[in-house]
């Protein structure tokens, strides 16, 4: 039995393909999945996976596994199949991931790159530990370790990083090295 494709499908991949391009920074799958499926209904969650396979295994879509966390993106090959086939995706979806993307690109950028997490010790604190990546890099940026006396203030401070990570990295480096 031949796989065909029909329209729907060839309209999904194209819709994923304009997805990333518009986002203008290669994302994790979680971020993907969350973007298409659960933010939007512009795709199912199934289908989203199989599509981004897909786009994979014909290279239009790159993963990059240099970091924690895989990320993709179009590939010269994707875009120039999205500037041939761009006319397919509905204007009105166009439109919708246009304004998504204008929206909604710096959250995912810093939710990506500027990462925070915290772990209790045994003395009941909580070690915080702030990291900004540079997608180019191997090695974080930045990273930060810092003593919560409790939990909510180790929420706290993840919370805050996504916020103030720029503001912190830019008086770090005025401050220490900078001259």
């Amino acid at each position: 039995m031949e796989l065909e494709f029909t329209p729907d499908e060839t309209i999904n991949k194209l819709t994923l393909l304009y997805v990333l391009d518009q986002m203008e920074i290669p994302l994790t799958e979680s971020s993907i999945l969350d973007i298409c499926t659960s933010r939007n209904s512009w795709l199912n969650y199934m289908e989203c996976l199989l599509i981004m396979n897909d786009l994979i295994k014909v290279g239009f879509i790159y993963k990059d596994t240099n970091d924690d966390e895989p990320k993709y993106g179009n590939t010269n090959e994707g875009r120039d199949c999205l500037s041939y086939f761009y006319a397919r995706v509905p204007q009105s979806l166009r439109e919708q991931i246009n304004q998504f993307a204008r929206e909604k690109r710096m959250e995912f950028k810093r939710r990506q790159e500027y990462v925070s997490e915290y772990a209790k010790n045994s003395d009941g604190s909580y070690t915080v530990t702030l990291r900004i990546k540079e997608p180019s890099l191997s090695a974080p940026l930045l990273e930060l370790k810092m003593r919560a006396p409790t939990r909510s203030s180790a929420t706290l401070t993840c919370k805050k990083w996504n916020e103030q990570a720029p503001n912190v990295f830019e008086y770090l480096y005025d401050t220490l090295i900078s001259d």
